[in-house]
């Protein structure tokens, strides 16, 4: 019964003094004690808040007296009570509990204090090193400010002394052109003094030379005059003296025919041996002629040129080679500048530049293979018709310092069963070269095709299967170069052969150019020059020359933008075709509009060409 009285007394003087500390100390809410104002630092005091009054008992700032009554009452209570000692024990113990609870709290506070100024002084040296840092950085954009302004002040410097110096220079030149052009003034009154001196000279000469060479000439002419008369009486004398004197002999030589005639036609055994005379000088006639036939068929077939080539610089015979090429030596010392007249050293041949240089390398290559005795190298090539493929193997030859023989692939087929004999032959004398062969093989898909073509026939498979023999190993003396239209047709064997492939396509528009001046200066500038017999102008007449008016670079290009799509041979027929409509003009004056007319001719030509090549209906 005490206990519980003393409890619930505990719990109202308990409620009263939280009720009467409530308003007093508002920052313990929330079990926070407040700080030890001697371990936080000063900070300015916040204005007391204004409290509402609610009830009509309290005072103004909030505070209710009622706890503090029940409490004075509860304390009497516990004073008149037998365990009122046993109560304040109880009191105090739970004091002493809020005591060490609120020390606990001090304690808690002040570690969080610590964390706190911890992390303000982490905070603080983050600051401080950001603001070095940023600091840091700012001298360094100075420094480099002022670098950037000190070079581009000595900049503006140097630009100022260079302007001053290019000043100085200009004046300095100019002084010295205005010295130069007093100098050359002064020559130039000099000199025209002396010309005005010489040419009064040279006319004073002249005209006495003219007066001296007047009187010469009628002296002359008088004498002339005179021995004329003579001349003529001599001349008239002695023709009639020959005409005597063949008519003489005329009527000798007939009067001797007529006797002898007639002694043959009297006399039997006379006439029996001139019958036997003129038939035997008949029959050694014709037996000598045939003997020589077959004689010179036999050297043909030994020495002579194969009849697979049709063209070569060896010539037909060992002995006309050295002719040949005694005549081409001494035209190429004559006129050292032909071959390089277009700048590319390669005669008529214009090609791309990087197939230009190719083919220089490989004539390179193939001089030094032949000079180290090396096997040479086969070549393949292929492209449209016209582009230069047989020009260029022959400048390649010429340049390697190679024979060269040209033959076409179109001519085995006809051959038949002779062709591998002729195939033969041609590789026989094709090895006889001291200079070693370059053997151009033009069109060489007419019997190197594949054979497996259905329509080959054995003749051809046979003519095939002997090149192929003859080629098999790298040969010391002969060069294959093959030229094509169509490389995909070749046989795999052949195709296997060849070390070198080139590709020469359609020529570009500067190439096209190039070709057009070339063709130009070839059939209208040099038309009618060439070297004229004094026969063949007396039966003939002298060619006409043509006269070139207005024929500007321009034009030249805005041809070779039109001919786009034409090889070098429809170029050089381009320029054949002009040369024949300037022939047939009526001034033989070739001007810009006529070379334009047959330009634009030719291409709507061309145009139509590849229509009926494609299939297509021709266009009226």
């Amino acid at each position: 019964m005490a206990k519980t009285y003393a409890a619930g007394l505990l719990s109202a003087i308990a409620a009263a003094t939280a009720a009467a500390s409530l308003n007093q100390n508002n920052a313990y809410a929330d079990g926070i004690l407040p700080p030890n104002p001697s371990e936080i630092e000063p900070s300015p005091a916040p204005p007391p808040p204004k409290v509402r009054n609610d009830h009509p008992r309290t005072t103004s700032a909030g505070f209710d007296p009622e706890a503090l009554e029940r409490g004075v009452k509860a304390l009497r209570e516990i004073s008149k009570s037998p365990h009122g000692k046993k109560v304040f024990e109880v009191i105090k113990k739970q004091e002493e509990t809020k005591q060490t609870e609120l020390s606990a709290k001090v304690a808690e506070f002040r570690q969080m204090k610590a964390q706190h100024e911890t992390e303000r002084q982490r905070i603080i040296y983050d600051e401080q090193k950001k603001l070095a840092q940023h600091q840091a950085q700012t001298k360094s954009q100075m420094a480099k400010y002022e670098d950037e302004l000190a070079r581009k002040r000595m900049q503006a410097e140097n630009e100022y002394h260079r302007a001053r110096n290019q000043e100085l220079v200009k004046l300095q030149e100019e002084s010295s052109i205005r010295q130069e052009q007093a100098r050359r003034a002064t020559e130039e009154q000099i000199q025209a003094q002396r010309r005005q001196t010489e040419r009064e000279k040279a006319e004073i000469e002249r005209e006495t030379i003219r007066v001296r060479a007047m009187a010469e000439a009628e002296g002359r002419a008088h004498e002339a005059k005179l021995a004329e008369d003579v001349n003529r009486r001599m001349l008239v004398d002695r023709a009639n003296a020959e005409r005597e004197k063949w008519v003489a002999a005329i009527n000798t030589t007939f009067e001797h025919i007529g006797g002898g005639l007639r002694a043959i036609l009297t006399d039997q055994n006379k006439l029996v041996v001139a019958v036997g005379g003129v038939t035997a000088l008949a029959a050694g006639v014709y037996t000598t002629r045939e003997g020589a036939r077959v004689i010179w068929g036999y050297i043909d077939r030994i020495l002579g040129q194969p009849s697979l080539i049709r063209e070569s610089s060896r010539g037909k015979y060992p002995w006309s080679g050295m002719f040949s090429r005694t005549m081409s030596s001494l035209s190429r010392h004559t006129n050292p500048g032909s071959a390089l007249k277009n700048g590319n050293g390669f005669g008529d041949v214009i090609l791309h530049p990087s197939l230009q240089k190719r083919i220089q390398q490989l004539s390179s290559a193939t001089a030094n293979t032949k000079a180290h005795q090396a096997p040479f190298r086969n070549m393949l090539f292929y492209g449209p018709p016209g582009t230069g493929k047989t020009m260029a193997a022959r400048e390649l030859a010429r340049k390697s310092g190679l024979d060269y023989a040209l033959m076409t692939g179109g001519d085995v087929a006809p051959l038949g069963p002779q062709a591998v004999t002729k195939i033969h032959q041609l590789f026989d004398w094709a090895k006889k070269s001291n200079k070693g062969l370059l053997l151009f093989i033009d069109e060489a898909d007419a019997f190197l095709c594949e054979r497996n073509k259905t329509y080959m026939s054995e003749a051809q498979r046979s003519a095939l299967n002997a090149l192929l023999s003859r080629t098999g190993d790298q040969s010391k003396d002969i060069v294959l170069a093959l030229a094509t239209n169509r490389p995909g047709d070749l046989d795999s064997a052949v195709t296997d052969r060849i070390d070198e492939v080139l590709e020469f396509p359609l020529p570009g528009e500067e190439e096209r150019f190039k070709l057009l001046k070339l063709y130009l200066d070839k059939y209208i500038a040099q038309a009618g020059s060439g070297k004229s017999s004094f026969v063949k102008d007396l039966f003939k007449g002298k060619p006409q020359q043509i006269e070139i008016k207005g024929l500007t670079d321009d034009i030249i290009k805005e041809a070779a933008a039109k001919t786009e799509g034409f090889s070098g041979r429809e170029i050089a027929k381009l320029m054949a075709s002009v040369q024949a409509a300037v022939y047939g003009s009526e001034n033989c004056v070739l001007d810009p509009s006529l070379f334009r007319e047959v330009v634009d001719y030719k291409v709507a030509e061309h145009q139509q060409r590849i229509k009926l090549a494609a299939g297509d209906k021709p266009i009226a």
